[in-house]
């Protein structure tokens, strides 16, 4: 719940050490490495191209239709051999493809001219051969025609023509624009596409016998990708005078372990606290259970090292929206089914560990609120029993589910300020989210006092209003207060910062979005049971059927409509709206310099 603090270490040694200090530093796999000369940067993607060889021969092999039994001992395989093999298969089966296909094209062609070689010139008595494909509908205008021609084909659409003539027909002599047959005969394409066919048969039989190296391909993927690392790692490297310097981010908590190494080495080792103009990449550091609200955070964008680590609020928010949305018991219920099923696969691995959790949680919520909905596959609880009376919100309530929706944008945008604020607590510039958490609460409580003629609200409205302006008006700005003129641009800051009021109208008045998709997806659930009751009573017999399938796949699209809604929208609120207010500045994520496959 937190970003890790780093600091800058700089290794300096002999040049002649420096593969073998790289290749243990990977080994230690927690630095993240900084480029010291940028004019290798166009070297740096000349290296490395080796895992994505790897990659492509795999992807190549993998899907071949025939693939004999897999090797299981290395002693003949040679990984190297075996990638440049297969990438030079693949290269040349694409490029005699290619080639079949244009003599397969070209053969197609001509089949209708028949099988001919044209008459070399002069033979002919300087007469030479031209073609034409002429669409049946036009053949009368050849009746006009001086020239000398013979239809040698026809079908049921064109007739081919060929005209002879000493030079070119004009172009208004013939009502279409002639053919290009091209010199070589009919029968001579047709040798060659033979020729390709054979070549493609035996590049096939050699990638089938390259195919018995995937297994070892892939044991051994990961050790290309550390070395394709490494070899990017010697460009970042700053080499001069017969000594390197190589210089990373790195975990303060792991400090000690690499100035242990250091001195092992005997390494010179400089330490830094990251400067003002630095820019340290980000590492979010939350536990297993939360750990899932980190993964949403990354997958949309990544605070910058000074900000903070929004990942438990968008955790518990994304969860609370997606169960607002979805506002049906049953449906979560369905859910935590598939999730029970998948519980153990998804324990294999860190990330799915962290999913089970979002996910359980999420669907936790879900099972809550849909119970205080009332909402069980679109039906609700039976009168005067348990379920009712834990029943406290009505969906078809449209004034209360919009105050609801509105307070629940209300509180998440406050919180927004609320942490910007306490970024902000050693500038008097703090004083400004403060504002803005009294213009959205007092707004809140303005329209509300409106609706219930309440006098303490409109009161207590009024007041966050005013105190919202004021702390807006005198606190927005960046600029130093030096001199008398400063405050009166302070003041005009101020007054250009209250502009924000209709993007805190038009933020609050998105998380309406929870009640419409969360009434829409009830309102289906009805129709759909209300459709199935129908059929059900008017066609006695298939009726039952005909219902259960109405029931099923009214349901299931019901079901999918609401997850999208729910995945979609509840990350929308948190990325949009929430981040408009809390997170300003985005930063790149840290990249341990680590070797894969290695526990």
């Amino acid at each position: 719940m937190a970003i890790v603090r780093l600091k800058k270490l700089t290794f300096c040694g002999l040049i002649e050490d420096k593969v073998r200090i790289l290749d243990q530093l990977q080994t230690m796999g927690e630095l993240h490495l900084i480029r010291l000369n940028p004019s290798r940067r166009s070297r740096e993607r000349e290296v490395g191209r080796q895992s994505e060889r790897v990659i492509q021969a795999l992807r190549y092999l993998n899907n071949c239709p025939n693939k004999r039994h897999q090797a299981k001992h290395g002693k003949a395989f040679n990984i190297d051999q075996v990638v440049d093999q297969a990438v030079k298969l693949k290269d040349k089966a694409r490029e005699l493809t290619d080639r079949f296909d244009s003599l397969q094209k070209r053969i197609k062609e001509l089949e209708p001219w028949g099988n001919f070689n044209l008459p070399e010139t002069g033979l002919l008595a300087a007469q030479r051969l031209w073609f034409y494909i002429i669409p049946k509908k036009m053949m009368k205008q050849l009746d006009s025609c001086s020239l000398v021609w013979q239809t040698v084909y026809q079908n049921n659409l064109f007739c081919y023509v060929v005209v002879i003539s000493e030079t070119e027909p004009p172009e208004h002599g013939l009502p279409v624009a002639r053919t290009h047959t091209g010199s070589v005969p009919l029968s001579t394409l047709q040798d060659q596409c033979n020729e390709v066919e054979l070549n493609l048969e035996d590049l096939q039989a050699q990638r089938e016998s390259l195919t018995r190296w995937i297994a070892l391909l892939t044991l051994h993927f990961n050790e290309t990708l550390n070395q394709d690392a490494l070899k990017q790692a010697q460009t970042l490297t700053r080499d001069d005078a017969g000594v390197f310097a190589v210089q990373g981010w790195l975990p303060e908590k792991h400090l000690d372990r690499y100035l242990q190494f250091a001195e092992k080495q005997g390494l010179a080792l400089l330490v830094e606290d990251p400067a003002p103009d630095d820019k340290p990449p980000t590492q979010l550091e939350n536990p297993t259970q939360f750990g899932g609200g980190e993964d949403l955070v990354e997958f949309y964008q990544t605070p910058h090292y000074q900000g903070w680590d929004p990942s438990l609020m968008v955790f518990f928010s994304f969860s609370l929206f997606f169960a607002i949305i979805m506002s049906d018991a049953g449906y979560a219920t369905v859910f935590a089914g598939i999730l029970a099923f998948k519980w153990r696969s998804l324990g294999a691995d860190l990330k799915g560990r962290r999913i089970r959790v979002l996910a359980a949680t999420t669907i936790i919520l879900s099972i809550i609120w849909g119970i205080l909905c009332g909402s069980y596959f679109g039906y609700g609880p039976k009168p005067n029993s348990p379920l009712e009376a834990l029943k406290l919100f009505d969906l078809n309530d449209f004034d209360g589910m919009m105050r609801f929706s509105i307070a629940v944008g209300v509180v998440h945008i406050a919180m927004a300020n609320l942490i910007k604020a306490w970024q902000l607590r050693t500038s008097s510039q703090a004083l400004a989210p403060i504002g803005w958490i009294g213009m959205v609460t007092g707004g809140f409580c303005y329209w509300i006092a409106m609706e219930q003629d309440s006098d303490l609200l409109r009161t207590a409205g009024q007041t966050g209003l005013g105190l919202g302006a004021l702390l807006l008006l005198l606190f927005s700005s960046e600029r130093p207060l030096r001199r008398w003129s400063d405050g009166f641009w302070r003041l005009l800051d101020g007054i250009e910062s209250l502009v924000n009021i209709t993007k805190l109208f038009g933020d609050v008045l998105s998380y309406m979005r929870l009640f419409a998709l969360g009434l829409a997806g009830a309102s289906l659930a009805v129709t759909f049971n209300n459709l199935a009751e129908q059929v059900f009573h008017s066609l006695p017999g298939p009726g039952l059927f005909l219902s259960i399938l109405i029931l099923l796949l009214g349901h299931a699209l019901n079901l999918l409509l609401c997850v999208l809604s729910g995945l979609v929208h509840g990350l929308r609120l948190n990325f949009i709206e929430f981040y408009n207010w809390s997170v300003s500045d985005e930063g790149y994520p840290f990249k341990a310099f680590s070797k894969k496959g290695v526990h």
